[in-house]
């Protein structure tokens, strides 16, 4: 697919959007942004460049995450000229996943696609990701398989979408790629917090949608640095944790603590079990065995596991609603 002109000045167009079944946009794309005044006009031109080929109406949701720099006047201006454009503004940097949640909120369309606002997702995959999702998938994930990043961080990527994928058993090469398509109803109900947006696939599939994965074009770095450091990896493995348990656990924390208290206590059986034999039949004295006492030890956990996991069984949650983040300005 040819590449938009970036120079195209999209915004001085009209600003009525073409409708659908009662002005609905076909497309909502949600782009959350942490001050990058350079590339969003550039951006926008290119999106409308595209949906505007495709014939179909669209609205661009863009959320600005606490810019400090001139992101939101140029947002604000952008919006004046054209009503397809959507801005939320947070009060301060509350994160990807709070920008991607009340997005998520906003959006009308019957597809919402996903997007950086840093130029490095290519809006020309718009077309092709809303086909991938055809009849087959509720969500379709980009896959950056040639990256356009520093090796540290397309090694430390690697290791983690690797790990990822094991631990999920989702067969998705890119967690974290920022361009992702998906159908309405999948953002409706997902709930997204904390750092959780890296695992939107995960959060979909275990919710019975339709999960696959398309290769996307990945583009230089045009403007600026990346926001991200090292430290990203290390939240976002703890995350992964948090993933897995609150959703294959949630509702039967005693399939959990339960398995690894009956371990723990098993263990702590056999050790003292055996222990005992030996002392009935005066083959060792329990006062100086230490291993007798890491036998008991180890039934007082496991017996505490196994309590924590009833505990869990009665006390489960059904789903989160506190607003975590504070919204300074929405224009639509």
């Amino acid at each position: 697919m040819p590449m938009p002109n970036p120079s195209r000045d999209i915004s001085r167009r009209s600003t009525k959007p073409s409708s659908r079944r009662g002005g609905t946009p076909f497309v909502s794309i949600v782009t959350p942004l942490f001050n990058e005044e350079e590339s969003i006009e550039e951006l926008y031109a290119q999106i409308a460049a595209v949906m505007e080929k495709m014939g179909k109406s669209f609205e661009v949701i863009f959320v600005d995450d606490g810019s400090t720099d001139r992101s939101f006047s140029i947002l604000e201006g952008m919006h004046k000229k054209d009503r397809r454009v959507k801005v939320i503004r947070f009060r301060r940097n509350f994160g990807k996943s709070a920008a991607l949640s009340v997005g998520f909120k906003e959006a009308r369309g019957e597809y919402v696609i996903t997007m950086d606002a840093d130029l490095q997702d290519d809006p020309a995959e718009i077309p092709g990701l809303i086909d991938a999702l055809g009849d087959s998938y509720d969500l379709v994930s980009g896959w950056k398989r040639k990256r356009r990043d520093p090796i540290s961080k397309t090694i430390p990527s690697r290791f983690f979408n690797f790990v990822t994928a094991q631990m999920t058993g989702i067969p998705i090469h890119d967690f974290n790629c920022g361009l992702k398509a998906y159908r309405r109803e999948v953002v409706k109900e997902i709930s997204v917090y904390g750092e959780l947006h890296r695992y939107l696939p995960a959060l979909a599939h275990w919710a019975g949608y339709r999960v696959g994965e398309k290769v996307v074009n990945h583009r230089p770095r045009k403007y600026g640095r990346t926001k991200f450091g090292m430290s990203r990896f290390f939240r976002g493995f703890l995350d992964l944790l948090t993933v897995l348990f609150t959703t294959r656990y949630i509702r039967r924390p005693l399939h959990l603590y339960g398995l690894w208290g009956m371990i723990s206590a098993v263990v702590g059986v056999l050790i003292d079990g055996y222990l005992s034999v030996e002392w009935f039949l005066g083959r060792t004295s329990l006062s100086n065995r230490p291993l007798f006492l890491l036998g008991f030890l180890f039934i007082i956990i496991g017996i505490q596991f196994v309590s924590l996991g009833l505990l869990g069984e009665m006390i489960i949650r059904q789903q989160r609603d506190e607003q975590m983040y504070s919204i300074r300005d929405i224009l639509k």
